[in-house]
């Protein structure tokens, strides 16, 4: 079987490709043939051990994955053989068979590529979190998400306007800000031209968006909250830029807003049932076409080290995947 490896913690540079031996399912596990495993910017940072997860030595990179169930161990009940399946790794999913718990596979629909579910998971999933539960958007709010043409960005986008909301992108570049109008954008600002407090507030008639969908961080963040309405929420998804913001606190106080944090990862194991039907509502959207689960490029399995080199420099739009 092969493996793409993680034994230096010095970035996705020192990755190798390994032949290992094909795994065995224990009792209550399944093997799983990967067909696509798909990557994310914390892959950036796992592989440098710069992430809150840090996995033994070696390890494989990959958070999500989807493919058709090999074997299934001992216990295991409503999966089979050839099922199509998904799963959230976490990490691990850049090799050509992965075990995975029966209770953590997601069914593939048929009307859906395998290639779209392996990368629906944690971007999706973690924007339906966010701004149904974190941050109880409500149609006719106004929604500014930063970053919006990356993974979770354009999933915001989408899920934004599925919720009822009046989207408003915010990306660094006229081009990126022109494909996530095309996935749904009612309005967009370029952050690296333009003043971000000062063109959301003239897009809001002065009142400020509702909420913000961060997985930037950096600079932009405080300029977005200063955006905020009053009552306004602002979801802390991650720190793109590679710096974490600190906010001067009277900013949420003098507009009653909220600063919201969005761990998806413990929400999935904190609240396993709320996950599951969180998966579910995104899988059949997925299958209806409602959402994209857009693909920006595939690449073998072997290129896995350019695969993350790609969403480092901010190129992706959308998921970049490997095939196993």
């Amino acid at each position: 079987m092969k493996a793409v490896l993680c034994s230096e913690l010095s970035g996705p540079a020192a990755l190798t490709f390994a032949d290992l031996p094909a795994p065995e399912p224990g009792p209550g596990e399944v093997v799983v043939d990967v067909a696509f495993a798909a990557l994310n910017f914390f892959d950036t940072l796992i592989t440098a051990g710069r992430y809150q997860t840090k996995p033994a030595l070696p390890f494989s990179p990959g958070g999500e994955m989807a493919g058709v169930v090999a074997k299934v161990g001992d216990g295991v009940e409503g999966v089979r053989p050839g099922d199509r399946v998904a799963a959230y790794l976490g990490y691990g999913a850049c090799r050509e068979q992965v075990v995975v718990r029966a209770e953590a596979l997601t069914p593939v629909p048929d009307a859906l590529p395998l290639d779209k579910a392996a990368g629906i998971i944690i971007t999706y999933g973690t924007t339906l979190h966010a701004l149904a539960d974190r941050g109880e958007l409500k149609p006719g709010e106004t929604l500014a998400v930063l970053g919006a043409s990356g993974g979770v960005g354009l999933a915001a986008v989408e899920i934004g306007k599925r919720l009822g909301a009046r989207v408003i992108a915010c990306a660094s570049s006229a081009d990126k800000l022109a494909f996530a109008r095309e996935r749904g954008a009612d309005e967009g600002v370029d952050y690296a031209r333009e003043d971000l407090k000062l063109r959301l507030k003239e897009l809001t008639d002065g009142r400020g968006v509702d909420v913000v969908y961060d997985p930037v961080g950096g600079d932009a963040t405080e300029a977005a909250v200063r955006a905020l309405a009053w009552r306004g929420r602002l979801l802390v998804i991650g720190f793109a830029a590679g710096d974490i913001p600190k906010l001067p606190l009277n900013l949420p106080m003098l507009k009653g807003a909220d600063v919201r944090g969005v761990f998806w990862g413990a929400h999935t194991e904190k609240e396993p049932d709320a996950h599951r039907a969180e998966l579910a509502r995104i899988f059949a959207w997925a299958a209806e076409g409602a959402i994209s689960a857009h693909v920006d490029a595939v690449l073998p399995l072997s290129d896995t080290a350019d695969a993350i080199g790609r969403i480092a420099r901010r190129e992706a739009r959308g998921k970049i995947l490997v095939r196993a």
